[in-house]
């Protein structure tokens, strides 16, 4: 490592960061059950695979967990062994599938990460162990992110978008440090409030 990072959060901040965590995603997987249902009767509808995707992503303390998800991609899309980008798997993706990614829908299942204390709502984006190793041969400060834990979104996703290249990952991970060190309570309610902006008004992010 490079340098020394210290985490913007105090103790008594990040217990209440993760009540609220909590409280929210148990809220809001209640009231989300009615567009649950209609979605998974629709991708169940579409048949070709399970409706929920399950992929290992590493998380807080460099602990492997499993993301959920809507399957938004044609079953073997990875069959070859070899993981594919979010634009690299652009070709994969169902008509449903398409829709639901783009405008985010197909993240909601995450409010059962969030529940479990996987995720956050608001934190860096989980990677899979291959393009981690990939980022550390680059800049292994990629370690402090193993401090927090993974979230829904950030500033990262919102102004840095899909990570399709390593220049883009490097961004992403200076961003996500930064954001590490000056965060706050009233840092992650803007960046949820520009997070729901962004797709009440369905810009790109």
């Amino acid at each position: 490592m490079t340098m020394a990072i210290t985490d913007g959060m105090n103790p008594a901040e990040r217990a209440v960061k993760r009540s609220f965590d909590f409280t929210v995603s148990f809220i809001g997987l209640i009231l989300l059950s009615p567009i649950f249902l209609i979605l998974y009767l629709l991708l169940k509808k579409q048949g070709g695979g399970p409706v929920i995707f399950r992929q290992e992503r590493i998380g807080y303390q460099g602990r492997p967990f499993y993301i959920l998800k809507f399957r938004t991609m044609k079953v073997g899309s990875e069959e070859d062994g070899s993981p594919k980008l979010a634009q690299e798997s652009e070709n994969d993706l169902t008509p449903l599938g398409r829709f639901l990614r783009e405008h985010h829908l197909d993240e909601l299942p995450q409010l059962w990460n969030v529940l479990r204390g996987d995720m956050s709502f608001v934190g860096p984006r989980p990677e899979r162990r291959y393009f981690i190793d990939k980022i550390m041969a680059e800049n292994s400060d990629y370690e402090y992110i193993f401090m927090m834990r993974p979230g829904c979104t950030s500033m990262a996703t919102i102004y840095n978008g899909y990570t399709y290249n390593m220049e883009k990952m490097l961004i992403r991970l200076q961003m996500d440090l930064e954001y590490l060190q000056k965060r706050s309570l009233l840092l992650d309610m803007k960046i949820l409030f520009t997070t729901f902006e962004y797709m009440i008004f369905g810009k790109k992010f």
